[in-house]
């Protein structure tokens, strides 16, 4: 019986870890949306082209729709987690340029919002165009995550 309650203990260890985990999953996610959020109404207001990019980008990360809302209509609510490392940026570049590939097609429009995102990302000014034009070559070749980071190292 001993045996039971300690693996009954472990096991319920084990799920609230995991809740935490993903419940830090979730946050990150929503931090990260109210950071392409606020990039998207830096002027005010929010494009049709910004706002199908917001909403790909919302199921991506799995926010409730409800949610996706609420942050929009009030981003500074939530906390932005802005990233801190090189590998981190270059993960979220890799996320948002596979959004605005989604649909095969990057037009101007999509590159241009990809440009002003990839500057809130934090990376340098001068060389955004050529950041964005990597970006974008090496998710259409068919790149996978690792591939895409060791293309900057």
């Amino acid at each position: 019986m001993f045996v039971v309650n300690s693996g009954f203990l472990y096991l319920e260890k084990i799920n609230r870890m995991s809740s935490i985990f993903s419940s830090n999953f979730k946050n990150r996610n929503k931090g990260h949306f109210a950071s392409i959020v606020k990039v998207a109404l830096s002027d005010n207001i929010i494009t049709e082209e910004e706002q199908k990019f917001i909403k790909r980008l919302s199921i991506l990360l799995e926010i409730d729709p409800i949610e996706a809302e609420e942050i929009i209509s009030n981003p500074n609510k939530h906390q932005i987690n802005p990233p801190a490392s090189e590998h981190k940026r270059l993960e979220r570049l890799y996320d948002l340029s596979k959004i605005v590939l989604a649909d095969s097609i990057a037009d101007e429009a999509e590159i241009k919002l990809l440009k002003k995102f990839t500057f809130s990302l934090g990376f340098n000014e001068e060389k955004i165009d050529s950041i964005v034009e990597k970006a974008i070559n090496l998710v259409q070749s068919g790149a996978d995550e690792d591939e895409f980071m060791l293309a900057f190292k």
